[in-house]
């Protein structure tokens, strides 16, 4: 709290916005007015045009301020930050228009004005977030803004945590200590015995921030460092221990209407969640069922010709632990159809392929095994397109954990977790590297989608499954 970085920051978005819509409505103006030759529907001058967008745009910056577009918690999330630079813009053009349909004197001087306004005004308003993030961060490496943190606590969480802010360049962070408890990969960072021994050779000026993650069996230690942070206006973060209590849906309630209890849910969909996912899922696998019917079709044809079966076929499982038959285009050569990779390496003569192609992750780079035209199938990941079907019946959503076979699922102790949403064509952990990374790892993003899903983050992972298919990476 003691560092005013954050504040310099959050000024300096504050001007930088405001600076971006008047360049962008005052380039819609000129497009539209002094480079269009077409006539225009008011004579509005441009001193009045640009005095009546100074006078609304602290509006317009008050409603990027009501959507978090100035709080810490946005700045490394780029794609919810640009959601929301897109909606605020969208909010503040409509204001923009009612306060002309209320203005006895026109605003527009014609109706592209607040068109080509909306579009430049995002645009700018994303270059300039981005420019803003590489300075921030640019500025971290020379030193300045660092926000010195003190752990506390001899638990695995705390030297995670000094870690993984261990390179202040990037994460903005400077541990300047841990009490209790020591990193094991930075001999750099000190370690203190007592919080008191801390405070007295670091110094309360050098403590902007103190993250404790484990509570004391003696409740004087706790309420000792949560008074000195609140005397000293130092920021204060608590990790608890047990961090399977605080993931997923977070409610407060009164129990019995005087007990106030934390209810955890295992995931946030749940009620009105779960209802517009499954509408988005039937619209937009139908829309994309439509678009890629001929597609679909010359694929079908081309298995025809090639003598293979059109479709794979195999048991699956999604909410609830419930089994349905997922559907792909056939990949494998015939002769492998039906076959596990064992049994299939197994009948190639070369059984070593099967341990590393599971130690790779289910995959391997020249698989033996496929066909020609599944090759380019995988490749292109046109392979997955009959699952719009087991979307549009219900089975698949198009975003959620990977659909695993059971005896997949058997060997991962917390299948529960993943079991407790529908499975997906696509997810998390298939945009984050799903050849370059473990099975475990795979099951700890698919957890992380079930206990923090929301609408904005399935739209995100769809964008980028777009990005990652173009890409072929």
């Amino acid at each position: 709290m003691k560092s005013n970085a954050s504040l310099l920051y959050n000024a300096f978005l504050v001007v930088g916005d405001f600076l971006a819509l008047v360049f962008a409505f005052v380039t819609a103006f000129v497009l539209r007015v002094s480079l269009d030759s077409r006539p225009i529907a008011s004579d509005v001058p441009a001193l009045t045009y640009l005095r009546v967008f100074l006078v609304l745009l602290p509006f317009w910056i008050l409603i990027f301020t009501l959507l978090g577009l100035y709080e810490n918690r946005i700045y490394e999330k780029r794609f919810i930050e640009i959601g929301r630079l897109f909606v605020g813009s969208f909010i503040g053009l409509l204001f923009v228009i009612f306060w002309s349909f209320l203005s006895v004197k026109p605003i527009f001087p014609a109706k592209l004005v607040p068109i080509y306004g909306f579009g430049l005004a995002f645009v700018m308003l994303v270059i300039f977030r981005n420019a803003a993030r590489y300075c921030r961060t640019l500025l971290f490496r020379y030193g300045h803004g660092i926000t010195n943190v003190l752990i506390i606590g001899a638990t695995d969480i705390a030297t995670e945590l000094a870690d993984s802010l261990y390179n202040s360049g990037l994460s903005g962070y400077k541990v300047v200590g841990i009490v209790g408890g020591k990193s094991q990969k930075h001999s750099d960072i000190k370690s203190y015995d007592s919080f008191h021994a801390a405070c007295e050779a670091v110094g309360t000026t050098n403590i902007h921030s103190i993250v404790q993650t484990e509570l004391y069996g003696n409740n004087e230690k706790n309420n000792t460092i949560l008074e000195y942070a609140q005397a000293n206006h130092i920021a204060y973060r608590f990790i608890p221990g047990n961090t399977e209590l605080f993931v997923g849906n977070i409610e407060v309630e009164l129990f019995r209407a005087s007990v106030p209890v934390i209810a955890v849910h295992q995931t946030p969909l749940l009620g009105w969640g779960r209802i517009i996912k499954r509408l988005f899922d039937l619209a937009a696998s139908l829309v994309l069922l439509v678009i890629t019917s001929p597609l679909i079709l010359i694929i079908a044809l081309l298995e025809l010709l090639s003598g293979n079966a059109v479709f794979f076929r195999q048991t699956r499982l999604t909410r609830f632990n419930h089994e349905f038959r997922v559907f792909k285009f056939q990949t494998l050569i015939k002769q492998y159809n039906g076959l596990t990779p064992e049994e299939g390496f197994e009948k190639m003569g070369r059984p070593e392929l099967a341990t590393q192609f599971r130690k790779n992750g289910d995959f391997l780079p020249n698989d033996p095994r496929l066909s020609k035209l599944g090759r380019f199938l995988r490749r292109t990941s046109l392979d997955e397109l009959p699952q719009l079907f087991n979307v549009l019946r219900g089975e698949l959503s198009l975003v959620g954990p990977r659909a695993l076979i059971p005896q997949e699922l058997s060997q991962y102790e917390k299948k529960h977790a993943i079991l407790s949403v529908k499975s997906g064509l696509t997810g998390l952990a298939q945009v984050s590297g799903r050849k370059n990374i473990s099975f475990e790892e795979r099951r700890q993003l698919d957890i992380y989608y079930v206990q923090n899903w929301s609408f904005w983050m399935d739209i995100v992972i769809l964008v980028k499954t777009v990005r990652v298919i173009l890409q072929g990476s």
